[in-house]
C-alpha cells in the first residue's frame, strides 16, 4: 500500500550526499528529541498566548535524517500525520494573526473565544513535535508548505475550524488501522482525545449546539483519502523538496460535493452529487454510495445518469457521515472507492449544510 520505504530511504541519502539542500536551520536541534519543551510537560503548548508560533512551529524546511538505515516500522504514517498536521497548525496561525479578540466578540461569542483558539494553536504545535519525535533518524521530518485556506472573516473561518477539528478526528482514528504497534496506536488515540476536546468547545461555545454525537464517532478506515483532500490546501510547488510524498502513498480520487440547490443533509435526504472531475462509470455496472457514520456503513444505490443517492435514513442525525462513491457495496477495499471521501457535517447541520455545499 505505502510507496517503498526503500525508494524514501534512497532520497533521504542522496539529499545527504547531494550538498547543502535547504532544510530548517534548526534541523540538528529539532532532529534531538530531548531539544526544545516537551508536550505534556512544558506550558509552551498550551498557554503561551502569543501571536508568534510556538516551537517547532517557528521552523521552516525539512529535517533529514542523521542516520543511515531501514526506515521504522511507523515511519510514513508519523510522516503522512505530520504532513497533514502542519497544514492544521497553520490554518490557527493564520487566524490568530488575522483576527483578534473583538472579530469574534462583534459576533457575538463569549470574550475568551481568541484565547481559545490561540490554546488549540499551541496544542497543534505539541502535535507537530510529538509527530516529529516519533519518526525514526533513518528518515526525514517533513517541514511545513505555504498554504491557502479559503475563510474570508471571522465566520468563514469559525465554520472552517469545526469541518477541520471533525476531519482530524476522523483521520486519526483511521490511522489506527496502519499502526504497526499498540505504542502509535495509543499516541493517536491521545492526538484524537485532544482533537475532540476543541470540537466540543467549538460546539458548545461557537454554535451553541449540543456536543453530543452519539455513543461512537464516525471509523472511516482508509485515513489517507482524507488526507488526499487537504492537498487543496497547499500552495502548489511550495513544500519542501525534501519532503516525502504527501500523503504516502497519493490517492488520485475523484472528488465530489453535494449540488448547490441542496436543502437538506439530514438522515433520509435525497441529494445530488457534483464531480469537479467526473470519474468514468462502466455501463452496466453497479455502483454505490456507501455512508460511513459510527462504526459501521450503508451502501445506497448510485444512480450514473443523475448522479443521485439517499442518505440512509437510519442514521442518527449526530455527528459525522463520510459518503465515498464505490463500486462494491460496503466499500470493502480503498481501491473499490472511486470518488470522495465527502464529509457531511449533522451536527451543528446549519454549518455542515453551508460546508457541504
Amino acid at each position: 500500500m505505502f510507496q517503498s520505504k526503500q525508494i524514501l530511504l534512497g532520497l533521504a541519502l542522496s539529499h545527504l550526499a547531494h550538498g547543502a539542500p535547504a532544510v530548517s536551520p534548526q534541523s540538528s536541534q529539532i532532529a534531538n528529541p530531548n531539544y526544545g519543551p516537551i508536550p505534556g510537560e512544558s506550558p509552551v503548548y498550551s498557554t503561551t498566548y502569543t501571536i508568534e508560533p510556538p516551537f517547532p512551529g517557528n521552523t521552516t524546511g525539512a529535517v533529514l535524517n542523521t542516520t543511515s538505515g531501514p526506515p521504522g516500522p511507523n515511519d510514513v504514517l508519523w510522516q503522512n500525520i505530520l504532513g497533514a498536521e502542519w497544514i492544521i497548525f497553520s490554518f490557527y496561525q493564520q487566524g490568530i494573526t488575522t483576527f483578534n479578540e473583538s472579530s469574534f466578540t462583534s459576533l457575538g461569542l463569549p470574550n475568551t473565544t481568541y484565547q481559545r483558539f490561540l490554546q488549540i494553536r499551541d496544542n497543534e504545535a505539541g502535535h507537530l513535535r510529538i509527530f516529529q519525535d516519533n519518526i525514526s533518524p533513518t528518515s526525514v521530518k517533513p517541514g511545513p508548505c505555504k498554504y491557502k485556506y479559503p475563510f474570508s472573516d471571522a465566520e468563514s473561518f469559525l465554520a472552517l475550524s469545526t469541518l477541520i477539528e471533525i476531519s482530524s478526528m476522523a483521520f486519526v482514528t483511521g490511522m489506527e488501522y496502519q499502526a504497526m504497534d499498540p505504542a502509535a496506536a495509543a499516541a493517536l488515540v491521545a492526538v484524537g482525545e485532544t482533537e475532540t476536546r476543541h470540537t466540543t468547545w467549538s460546539l458548545i461555545d461557537v454554535w451553541n449546539a449540543n456536543p453530543f454525537s452519539g455513543p461512537i464517532d464516525t471509523v472511516y478506515p482508509y485515513s489517507n483519502q482524507i488526507l488526499e483532500f487537504t492537498r487543496d490546501f497547499i500552495v502548489a510547488g511550495s513544500c519542501p523538496p525534501e519532503n516525502p510524498v504527501y500523503p504516502d502513498p497519493p490517492q488520485q480520487l475523484a472528488t465530489f460535493d453535494l449540488a448547490s440547490n441542496t436543502s437538506s443533509i439530514a438522515p433520509g435526504s435525497h441529494i445530488t452529487a457534483t464531480f469537479e472531475t467526473q470519474p468514468t462509470f462502466a455501463n452496466g455496472k453497479d455502483y454505490y454510495a456507501v455512508f460511513f457514520h459510527g462504526k459501521y456503513n450503508i451502501s445506497m444505490p448510485f444512480d450514473t445518469k443523475t448522479n443521485t443517492t439517499t442518505i440512509p435514513a437510519a442514521f442518527d442525525p449526530t455527528g459525522i457521515i463520510i459518503a465515498v462513491i464505490a463500486d462494491a457495496e460496503g466499500a470493502p477495499t480503498n481501491t473499490s472507492v472511486i470518488a470522495g471521501p465527502l464529509i457531511i457535517l449533522e451536527n451543528p447541520a446549519n454549518v455542515g449544510l453551508s460546508l457541504a455545499t
